[in-house]
C-alpha cells in the first residue's frame, strides 16, 4: 500500500473524528451559552424584582419616617378629647397620609395600634369608607408584639386579600423615637402597608414567560444543578425562586444539534478528499526524509539538523528549518534567563519565585511538612531614593540582594537545610522561602541576620543610609494552604511589623487575619452604604465660662444593618485609606448645614457649628466647592461654620492645601485645629498654623489640667492667644479640670461634664434642662447677694 493511500485511510477517520468532536464541543459551548444566557436573564429579572421590592420597602420606611416627623400624628396621639381627635385630627392625619402618596390610585394604608393591639387609627386609600385592618395584618401585629423586634418589613399575600408589603416599627409615644427593648410593651406600633403594583406586575410577566409560578420561601433555596432556576433574597427571611420548565430551551438545542451534526459530516468528506490529494501530490513524498530528520532532533537523538544538499523547495525548507531551530534554541536560553532573573539585582524575580515556590508549597502540603516565607520590605527606601537619587537606590538594592543571599545561605549551610528561594518581588520588597520546621530556630536566626544588616543604617560605598527592614512571617500549612494565601498573609504580617515600630519581624496570627477580615468587611459595607439610611449626626455642645452654649460639634455615627454600631475611630481611617471618605464628608457637610437652623433656634444666631472633615480632602478644591454650595443652598452665614481639621495636616501643609484653606477663610469660614497636642506639634508649627481656633486634645488636657502643671497650661493657652486663636478644651469631664482651664485663661469647654454627644431631639431636652439649671443658679446667687446687702445695712443702722 502506498504512502498516499495510507495517508488517506489515516486522515479520514482523524478528520471525521475531529469534526465530530469540534461539532460536539461547539454544541456543548453553545448549549452552555444558551443555558447561561437564559440563567443570567432569569437572574437579572429576579434581581430587578428584588430591586422593585426593596424600592417599595424603602418607600414604606420613608413614608413612615416622614409621617412621624410631622405634627399631625403628634397632635393626634397627644389629644385627649377622643371625639375631636377621631374627627378633626384624624382627618388632618388622613390628609397628611394622602399628601405623601405619589399615586392617588395606589393602595396604601396607615395604622396606629395601641400597646394592647387595639387600633388607635387606621386609614387606607380605597373606596371602602368602613375599611378595617385585615386578619392577616392583625396576625402580624400579634407576632410582632410577642417578639423582640422593634421594626420589621413583611410581604403578606393570601386568598381574599391584596398582596401587601407592610413596614412596621414600634415608637415611644413620648419621644417619637424607637423605644428601648425594655419599654416595648408600652410602645405604639406604627404600620405602613403598600400594594407593590410594579413588583406584582413584573412577577406575573416573569411567570408567564417561564411557564411556572414564582415561589416565596423563608429560607435560602438549595443549589440547582443543570436546571434553569434562580432565587433572590427579598428580605432577611424572604426569598423569591423560579424553577423554569425543562422544555424552555430544549427546542433551540435540538435544532442546534441537528445542524452541527450534518455540517460536521459534510465538511469531513470534503476536507478529507481534498487533503488526501494535495498531501499525496505535494507534501507526503518529498517531506518524508526531512520529517525523519526533524523527528530525531525533536526526540533529542540529535542536536541539530543537517543540510541534505537537495535543490528546490525541499532543500530551502531544510535550510530554513535548520536556521530556525538554531535561532530558537538561542532565543529560548536568553528568554528563560531574562524572564526568571531580576535585571537589577541578579536574583530571581517574582515570576521565577512563583514557579519555584508554588512547587515547594504544593509538596509541603502533600507531604505535611512545613515551609516558611519571610516577606521583607525596606523601610524609608523611598526617602533614600528621593533624597540621594535612583542610582544610590539601585546600588543599595544590589548590595542588599547580595548580602541577603550570603546571610540566608550561611544559615542554610549551617543547619543543613534544602536551598532557600530568594527573590525580589517588586521595588523594595524581597521574599525568602525556607524549608524548615517552626521552632527549630531557623526563622529566628535568619530574621536576626537580616535585621543585623541594617544595624546603624545600611552601608553602601562606605556611607550609612537610614533604612531598616520590616519582616512578615507566614508558615505553610499552618497559616496558608497555597502560595497566594501564604504571600498575602506574610505581607499582612509585614505591615503589622511596620505599624509596631519597623525594623522588626512579625509572625502572622489569626488575630491579624480577623483584623484584616474586619477591615475588608467594613470596606465592603462602606462601598455599598446609603448614608441617608445608615448615617446620622449627633451634636456635642461647646460652652463658655458662664455656661452659655456657644457652639456644637457635629459628630458622625454609623449604624450598619450588618455590622451594628461601628465606631468612627474604626471606620474613618478605613474610609480614608480606601478613598471612600469623600462621599462621607460631603454627606456630613450637607446634613449638618441642613440641621443648623434647629441649632440656631435652640442656642441663638451666633451659635458655631463645627464640622469635622478629613484633612486629605482639602488637597483638592472639590470639598471647598461643596462647602460653598451647601452654604448657599441652606442659607447660612459662613462665619458660623467652623471646619475642623486634625493637627496632622500641618505636617504636610503644601502650597495647594494652604491656598484652599485661605480661600475658605476669605469666604468667611472659620478653621479649627482639632486634637491639638496629640503628638505632631512643634512650637514652629503652632506659629505657622493658619487657623481661628485651637482645640486642646483630651490627653493634653488630662496632663496639663493639674495644679502643678498650671504654669505650662497658661503658657500654651497664652501662645495660642498671641496668635489670635481661640482655645477650646476637649475632654472636660471633672469640675477640677474646668477650674484649672478657667484659671489658665481657656475660652470655651467641651466634654462629658457638660454633655455627651446628643441627637437633635435629645439636645433640645438637654437645652431646656440646662437653661432651667442656669436660671436656678443665677437666682440663688442673686438671693445670697441680697442677703449680704441687707446684712450690711443692718449693721450700719
Amino acid at each position: 500500500m502506498t504512502l498516499g493511500k495510507r495517508a488517506f485511510l489515516l486522515i479520514f477517520p482523524v478528520v471525521l473524528t475531529g469534526y465530530l468532536l469540534a461539532a460536539f464541543a461547539v454544541y456543548l459551548a453553545e448549549s452552555r451559552s444558551m443555558q447561561s444566557l437564559e440563567q443570567a436573564r432569569l437572574s437579572q429579572q429576579l434581581d430587578h424584582l428584588a430591586a422593585l421590592y426593596r424600592n417599595e420597602v424603602n418607600q414604606s420606611r420613608s413614608f413612615l419616617y416622614t409621617i412621624l416627623e410631622g405634627n399631625a400624628i403628634r397632635r393626634f396621639l397627644s389629644e385627649t378629647d377622643e371625639s375631636y381627635r377621631n374627627n378633626a385630627l384624624g382627618l388632618r392625619l388622613q390628609q397628611s397620609v394622602r399628601s405623601l402618596s405619589d399615586d392617588p390610585k395606589k393602595f396604601l394604608s396607615f395604622s396606629i395600634l395601641n400597646p394592647d393591639m387595639s387600633p388607635a387609627y387606621y386609614f387606607e386609600n380605597s373606596d371602602d369608607p368602613f375599611a378595617e385592618i385585615g386578619s392577616a395584618q392583625m396576625a402580624l401585629v400579634k407576632r410582632l408584639t410577642a417578639g423582640n423586634q422593634l421594626r420589621d418589613w413583611t410581604f403578606l399575600e393570601g386568598p381574599g386579600m391584596r398582596p401587601l408589603i407592610i413596614y412596621s416599627e414600634f415608637i415611644d409615644p413620648t419621644t417619637f423615637s424607637r423605644p428601648l427593648p425594655s419599654a416595648k410593651s408600652s410602645a405604639l406600633l406604627i404600620q405602613v402597608a403598600i400594594e407593590p403594583v410594579q413588583f406584582l406586575a413584573m412577577k406575573r410577566s416573569t411567570e408567564l414567560e417561564y411557564g411556572v409560578n414564582a415561589e416565596f420561601m423563608i429560607s435560602p433555596p438549595s443549589a440547582w444543578h443543570d436546571k434553569l432556576a434562580a432565587g433572590v433574597r427579598l428580605a432577611p427571611s424572604l426569598f423569591l425562586t423560579i424553577d423554569a420548565s425543562e422544555t424552555h430551551v430544549a427546542t433551540g438545542l435540538d435544532k442546534l444539534k441537528l445542524l452541527l451534526g450534518l455540517g460536521a459530516l459534510a465538511m469531513s468528506f470534503v476536507s478529507v478528499s481534498l487533503m488526501a490529494v494535495l498531501i499525496t501530490r505535494f507534501i507526503t513524498n518529498p517531506i518524508s526524509a526531512l520529517d525523519r530528520q526533524v523527528t530525531t532532533v525533536m526526540n533529542g537523538q540529535r542536536d541539530g539538523i543537517l543540510e541534505t544538499g537537495a535543490a528546490g523547495e525541499i532543500g530551502r525548507l531544510t535550510r530554513n528549518i535548520k536556521q530556525m531551530h538554531d535561532q530558537s534554541v538561542r532565543a529560548l536560553r536568553l528568554v528563560q534567563n531574562a524572564s526568571w532573573t531580576d535585571t537589577l539585582t541578579g536574583i530571581s524575580n517574582r515570576g521565577h519565585f512563583n514557579s519555584l515556590a508554588a512547587t515547594i508549597v504544593q509538596e509541603t502540603v502533600e507531604a505535611d511538612r512545613p515551609c516558611s516565607l519571610l516577606f521583607i520590605d525596606i523601610d524609608n527606601f523611598k526617602f533614600v531614593n528621593d533624597k540621594y537619587g535612583h542610582e544610590v537606590g539601585d546600588e543599595l538594592l544590589r548590595n542588599l540582594a547580595s548580602r541577603l543571599r550570603e546571610t540566608v545561605d550561611a544559615v542554610i549551610e549551617r543547619r543543613v537545610l534544602p536551598p532557600a528561594v530568594l527573590a525580589r518581588l517588586s521595588g523594595d520588597e524581597f521574599a525568602v522561602l525556607l524549608q524548615s520546621s517552626p521552632g527549630d530556630g531557623t526563622i529566628r536566626e535568619t530574621c536576626a541576620g537580616i535585621l543585623s544588616l541594617f544595624s546603624g543604617g545600611f552601608e553602601v560605598r562606605g556611607k550609612q543610609y537610614p533604612v531598616t527592614a520590616s519582616i512578615g512571617i507566614a508558615i505553610c500549612p499552618v497559616d496558608a494552604a497555597n502560595l497566594a494565601e501564604l504571600i498575602s498573609n506574610a505581607d499582612a504580617a509585614m505591615y503589622q511589623a511596620k505599624t509596631t515600630g519597623k525594623n522588626r519581624a512579625s509572625r502572622f496570627s489569626r488575630e491579624l487575619q480577623a483584623k484584616r477580615d474586619r477591615v475588608r468587611l467594613v470596606q465592603e459595607e462602606l462601598r455599598l452604604v446609603d448614608p441617608d439610611e445608615q448615617f446620622h449626626l449627633v451634636y456635642m455642645p461647646i460652652v463658655d465660662d458662664g455656661g452659655k452654649v456657644v457652639g456644637c460639634e457635629a459628630l458622625l455615627r454609623w449604624v450598619s444593618p450588618t455590622l451594628g454600631n461601628v465606631r468612627p475611630d474604626e471606620f474613618v481611617p478605613i474610609a480614608e485609606s480606601s478613598g471612600q471618605f469623600t462621599k462621607i464628608d460631603c454627606w456630613v457637610i450637607d446634613r449638618a448645614m441642613s440641621e443648623y437652623h434647629l441649632l440656631e433656634q435652640l442656642f441663638g444666631r451666633d451659635t458655631t457649628l463645627a464640622i469635622n472633615i478629613s484633612s486629605a480632602e482639602l488637597h483638592s478644591k472639590s470639598i471647598a466647592n461643596h462647602f460653598n454650595d451647601c452654604l448657599d443652598r441652606h442659607g447660612i452665614a459662613p462665619g458660623v461654620i467652623e471646619i475642623e481639621l486634625t493637627e496632622t495636616y500641618a505636617v504636610t501643609l503644601g502650597d495647594q492645601l494652604r491656598q484652599n484653606i485661605e480661600e475658605l477663610r476669605a469666604r468667611g469660614f472659620r478653621i479649627s485645629i482639632d486634637d491639638f497636642g496629640a503628638g505632631y506639634t512643634s512650637m514652629q508649627q503652632i506659629i505657622e498654623y493658619t487657623a481661628d481656633t485651637i482645640k486642646l486634645d483630651r490627653a493634653l488636657v488630662a496632663n496639663l489640667a493639674r495644679e502643678e502643671m498650671l504654669p505650662a497650661l497658661k503658657a500654651v493657652i497664652a501662645l495660642c492667644h498671641a496668635q489670635n486663636m481661640q482655645v477650646i478644651a476637649e475632654g472636660v469631664d471633672t469640675n477640677e479640670k474646668m477650674a484649672m482651664l478657667s484659671a489658665a485663661g481657656c475660652d470655651n469647654y467641651q466634654g462629658y461634664l457638660i454633655s455627651q454627644p446628643l441627637t437633635l431631639e435629645d439636645l433640645g431636652i438637654w437645652s431646656l434642662k440646662r437653661t432651667a439649671e442656669l436660671a436656678g443658679r443665677t437666682g440663688q446667687r442673686q438671693l445670697v447677694a441680697g442677703r449680704h446687702r441687707r446684712s450690711g445695712t443692718d449693721g450700719l443702722l
